[in-house]
């Protein structure tokens, strides 16, 4: 997908935004947001394993909604393969055909069900939300699209790995790491000063550039009520103390 400068940066901002809507055309889409699952919510929910990706949040429209996906399912295979975490889910349907029809493994209730879900194409265009600053058209670059969110809610974020995407990667200053999309009101990261906008590069001694990393950092960290997090805002690392 090739956009002007101008417009990427009101996607950027869409995607920052509480408020904006937003909608990429081109790219297979299941309609779903989802979370990775932590030891704790495993035994909550009764899982064998702490893999998967919850379902967060979902569009009532989507091809996840009208094949009888629920929001509180939790995706352990898609298409056949075993689903580790959301980013390697974000992956799998990423790279599905629009048009397939898929079988995903969900657990309900303490059981294992298997609806078929027809990957549909995203249509759309990007909707900033109120306060979005104008933008002014520039020469045109490749940036890549947002398939799906993680949120993690032990640290109270919600956000999407840079890995791959070199170009928004650049703009933020770093090589890699996890972009704060959104931050849980009242959450350890926002009592921390965790912002929207800023990058996850690392926790503790752990560097982390996926989902799956902030969280395997977290559960390495096990019963610890503080931690740091080092940031990038404005192309400077800055380090944070989260306390749980």
């Amino acid at each position: 997908m090739r956009l002007s400068f101008g417009i990427a940066m009101a996607f950027l901002a869409a995607s920052l935004s509480a408020q904006g809507t937003l909608q990429v055309g081109g790219s297979s889409y299941l309609g779903i947001a989802v979370a990775d699952i932590t030891a704790e919510r495993a035994k909550a929910l009764n899982l064998k394993e702490v893999r998967g990706a919850e379902v967060a949040s979902m569009d009532i429209d989507g091809p996840a909604a009208k094949a009888g996906i629920r929001q509180g399912d939790v995706v352990l295979k898609y298409d056949g393969a075993t689903v580790e975490g959301s980013q390697q889910l974000t992956r799998l349907v990423r790279e599905t055909p629009v048009g397939r029809q898929v079988e995903i493994s969900v657990w309900r209730n303490g059981a294992a069900q298997t609806p078929t879900a027809t990957i549909a194409a995203r249509k759309g265009t990007v909707i900033p939300g109120p306060g979005t600053p104008p933008f002014f058209p520039s020469p045109e670059i490749e940036i890549p699209t947002f398939e799906m969110t993680w949120r993690n809610p032990r640290l109270g974020i919600e956000g999407e790995s840079l890995d791959s995407q070199e170009q928004l990667a650049e703009f933020f200053g770093v090589k890699n790491g996890v972009l704060v999309k959104s931050v849980v009101e009242n959450s350890a990261a926002e009592k921390a000063g965790i912002k929207a906008g800023d990058v996850v590069v690392k926790l503790d001694d752990s560097t982390v550039t996926t989902p799956e990393e902030v969280t395997r950092a977290l559960n390495v960290s096990g019963p610890k009520k503080s931690f740091t997090v080092i940031v990038v805002r404005n192309r400077k690392e800055i380090p944070l103390t989260v306390t749980r």
